[in-house]
């Protein structure tokens, strides 16, 4: 039994998340995912069927797994981001069920953010709309290494390969120009099972591996130079062996460290303890390691790492822990401690950005809001936006440009003190922030660094 346990917590974990637009079957998807992979307690399945009888529906309603809100389940949508785990032989799964309504487009944000792949999923009748558009563009953005179109509901349209392929065809033209990692094609039926977790009779044309194929074979990690040279149309599982590089972790790159909070127990056996606690964005960081730390640029050295009941020699990235300084060093929540031999993040107050604006109150020029980036925490002016983007033509608009909900825009920000980030492309952690309406407490812009203009740069 410890052997089967330690296996099981040793297997390698997938994040995704789903999209589209509303009805494409997305929630269907994930509850046909769970049930032919015999991932659903007896009392779920009790509770399903309860819930598709008042709803007056005939079968049971496998979307209903995901919609777990009561209000949910009364409205048939999904209104919130349902967060599902499962597990087959092969690798365990967190699952984003994310909304396809535009006015929850932030929802499909938060749920991609974390994500490794994303399935956008298209109604084989209607094929690409603009919320099929909208949340490609946003995948782009977010640099998620894969992402795969379902193209459901085939079985509407009898499995008909023209259909199939003229979507295909017009998605890797998009694909192509957003620049969107692996891609990946498969037609689908969600309703029935076609191609999710075992392969349809229906389509003979299709010779691709399921969707469950593809995600327990699709690799945790890719490159950001697999990203950008925008792999597309790939769908085969002889391909995922070979984009498995490894290539540009967290691990392999530069060294940062946000602080989140300073530990001084006041206790007599813990006199001169002072130590640095938070999680590494990226790197690594070893006992004997010159640091720097920003914005002040002092030096020091580590002279212990401790974690939760143990001293290490060596913390990685995603690793919580408290690093211990030779030095009795002024730090201070928000501040950043690098390697002083790696590659400096980037210290300025101007930053420029793509932004997913989701607040009903249009993004003001001239605006206050705060910024939450890493752990820190300051004000910043919009300065200007360089343009918008259009969604249905994917053009850039530059004209009196109005950044309304769910618009897609450039923009560039002044803050208050400077931020120590890196880009988007380069770390997702330290190359992201938040904006946040300084009256409502609301997030209001969800944010990727990809240049600066810096008035003053700073060198360590």
């Amino acid at each position: 039994m410890s052997t089967q346990l330690n296996g099981y917590l040793n297997m390698e974990l997938l994040r995704f998340t789903t999209a589209g637009s509303v009805d494409d079957g997305k929630s269907t998807l994930i509850g046909r995912l769970l049930y032919d992979s015999k991932s659903i307690f007896e009392d779920q399945l009790q509770a399903v069927k309860e819930a598709s009888e008042r709803l007056g529906g005939d079968e049971v309603n496998l979307a209903l797994l995901t919609d777990g809100l009561r209000a949910e389940r009364e409205q048939g949508i999904t209104i919130d981001v349902a967060y599902r785990y499962f597990a087959t032989p092969n690798r365990k799964f967190i699952i984003a069920d994310t909304p396809g309504h535009i006015e929850y487009t932030r929802n499909m944000v938060t749920g991609a953010s974390t994500a490794d792949v994303a399935i956008i999923l298209i109604d084989a009748r209607n094929g690409i709309v603009e919320q099929t558009r909208r949340h490609a563009y946003i995948a782009s953005l977010l640099q998620l290494p894969h992402v795969i179109f379902a193209i459901n509901k085939m079985d509407l349209v009898d499995f008909s390969e023209e259909v199939y392929t003229a979507i295909k065809s017009e998605f890797e033209g998009i694909a192509l120009q957003l620049r969107l990692g692996t891609t990946y094609f498969l037609p689908i039926s969600a309703r029935d099972g076609d191609n999710v977790v075992d392969a349809s009779t229906r389509a003979p044309w299709y010779s691709g591996p399921t969707l469950l194929q593809l995600l327990e074979s699709i690799p945790v990690h890719n490159s950001h130079s697999d990203l950008a040279a925008g792999n597309s149309g790939q769908n085969q599982l002889s391909d995922l062996a070979a984009n498995n590089s490894g290539q540009n972790q967290l691990s392999d790159l530069p060294a940062r460290f946000p602080v989140q909070f300073i530990i001084r127990p006041h206790r007599s056996e813990f006199h001169d303890y002072r130590g640095y606690a938070g999680r590494v964005a990226g790197g690594s960081f070893r006992v004997g390691d010159a640091v720097t730390i920003l914005p002040s640029r002092t030096r020091s050295v580590i002279t212990a790492i401790d974690a939760a009941t143990e001293s290490l020699q060596e913390a990685t990235a995603s690793q919580s822990v408290t690093l211990r300084l030779a030095d009795n060093v002024d730090i201070s929540r928000g501040d950043m401690i690098v390697r002083s031999d790696d590659t400096p993040p980037t210290l300025s107050a101007q930053v420029t950005l793509m932004v997913c604006w989701l607040n009903h109150q249009p993004l003001r020029t001239g605006g206050r809001y705060i910024v939450r980036h890493t752990s820190d925490e300051t004000v910043a002016i919009i300065q200007k936006v360089h343009y918008k983007i259009d969604i249905q033509t994917l053009n850039q608009l530059t004209d009196e440009v109005r950044v309304d909900m769910n618009d897609i825009a450039c923009i560039r920000i002044k803050t208050l003190r400077p931020l120590k980030f890196d880009s988007y492309s380069a770390n997702r952690i330290t190359g992201s922030l938040v904006l946040i309406d300084e009256n409502t407490f609301e997030t209001v812009g969800a944010g990727m660094i990809i240049t600066d203009l810096e008035d003053e740069n700073f060198s360590i």
